[in-house]
Parts: C-alpha cells; sequence; structure tokens
C-alpha cells in the first residue's frame, strides 16, 4: 500500500488501469480530493487513447499496389508548423499534439510492411521504410514506458518558468521527458537532455521546442534529469549551467 505521499506518482498507472486492487482503491479515494492529480489523470488518459488510436487496422489488399503506384505523383504534404509566437503551450496540448504525431508514426510503419512508404515525395523506398520502422520502433518504447506497471512521475518547472514532466520505469530502463512552455533556443542553440549518474552528466537526447521526448538511453544508474542549453548538435558534456534538475524515484 502506498503512503499519502506516494499516491502523487500512480496517476499514469492509474490512467492505464494498471494498479493493483488496494492500489486502485486508495488512489480512487485520493483522487476525490486532489484536484492535481485529477487533471494529471485525465491528461494522461487522453494520451492513452491517441496512442491506442495509433493501432492501425490491418491495410487493404490493394493499399501496396497504390502506394507503389503514388511513389512518383504524390504531392509532398506541407510542413507542421509550429504554435503561434508568445502563446504558451499547456501540458495537455503539448500531450496531445505528440500523441498525434505517435499515431501517424504508427500508421506510417504499417503501411511500410506492405512494401514501402512516400513521406517527402522520395523514390528511396527502403529509406522511408526504415524511417517508418524507427518510428515505430520509437512507439513502442514511449507507450512501454508511459504503461508500465511502476511508471513514476516527477514534476518541475525550469529557471525560465517552463512545466516539465518526467515520467520513468525501472522495468523498462527508459524515461520520457515532457515540456511545455519551452522558449525557443534561438540560432544555433539546442535544448540538451541529460541523466545525472550521481554526479558525472551522460547525454540523453537532444530537445529543439515542446513536446514529449523518449530520452536517449537506460536509467539503470541514474539519479536524476537534467536540462541544458547547448550548441546546435549537442555536447559531450554540458557547457552551461543547468535550466532544470529533477531527481528520478528511488
Amino acid at each position: 500500500m502506498k503512503h499519502d505521499g506516494e499516491l502523487h506518482t500512480l496517476t499514469g498507472a492509474y490512467a492505464l488501469h494498471a494498479l493493483t486492487p488496494a492500489e486502485h482503491e486508495a488512489f480512487t479515494a485520493h483522487l476525490a480530493d486532489c484536484p492535481s492529480c485529477g487533471q494529471e489523470v485525465a491528461e494522461f488518459s487522453a494520451t492513452a487513447a491517441r496512442l491506442a488510436a495509433g493501432a492501425a487496422l490491418p491495410p487493404p489488399a490493394r493499399m501496396k499496389d497504390a502506394v507503389l503506384d503514388g511513389i512518383d505523383s504524390v504531392r509532398q504534404l506541407p510542413p507542421l508548423l509550429p504554435s503561434a509566437a508568445g502563446k504558451p503551450m499547456t501540458l495537455t496540448a503539448v500531450l496531445r499534439r505528440r500523441a498525434v504525431s505517435l499515431a501517424l508514426a504508427a500508421s506510417l510503419a504499417a503501411a511500410a510492411v506492405l512494401g514501402g512508404v512516400t513521406v517527402w515525395q522520395s523514390q528511396r523506398t527502403d529509406q522511408a521504410r526504415q524511417q517508418a520502422e524507427a518510428s515505430e520502433q520509437r512507439l513502442q518504447d514511449f507507450s512501454a514506458v508511459m504503461a508500465a506497471p511502476d511508471a513514476r512521475t516527477v514534476h518541475g518547472r525550469t529557471t525560465g518558468g517552463a512545466t516539465t514532466s518526467v515520467v520513468s520505469s525501472k522495468l523498462q530502463n527508459r524515461a520520457v521527458f515532457i515540456g511545455a512552455g519551452l522558449p525557443d533556443p534561438g540560432e544555433g542553440r539546442t535544448y540538451q537532455l541529460w541523466f545525472d549518474d550521481h554526479g558525472t552528466m551522460r547525454p540523453a537526447g537532444l530537445l529543439a521546442h515542446d513536446g514529449a521526448t523518449l530520452m536517449q538511453g537506460g536509467i539503470q544508474g541514474a539519479s536524476g534529469v537534467g536540462l541544458t542549453l547547448e550548441p546546435a548538435g549537442g555536447s559531450a558534456q554540458p557547457t552551461s549551467r543547468p535550466l532544470l534538475l529533477l531527481a528520478l524515484p528511488a
């Protein structure tokens, strides 16, 4: 049974129906008096629903021929535009946008199994298939962390006031970073994620804007997560003061 202070960490597992009967009963009672947990459960539930929607139905048998026939004629899709400058994004909006992107990646991967996908009007179907398979793998890893029975969430704010969360699973040995309200890093700069291995910072991926990101590398040996502003392409070690340091659950 979780102590009252630990009940706040069960929002993700509750939204995914991954609690034990005793934990479910205790958290349901806690939820009635905790608006912040109620909001987080709603956000996780919405994201889980959209991730589930990304599991495509078996495509029609004629799809393969239609995709291959359209490789040389299908027009390139316009780029996705960022949100209007100056309007901060809520955590719900970030998760919703990211979930839609993940669902699209899963659909592309399903089409790739049939013989090839044109993403950017490219005749290099092998490259498109590899990109789709990589997207499918990221989706599977992302979903595994969010749905893990031991998933735990910690929250924090950057020095600039952006809202952040980290969902980690020791069973999956992975972590997901979620950021909302991060300003444009500026030309030639990027946000970089780090695992804090008890004082040694280990690169964990780059972040260009708000969103949910599967951190690179395992959480084994890490005591925390950090965020810095680095030159484009990232750094082997932090070159600036941390914008955020979050301790991972023990």
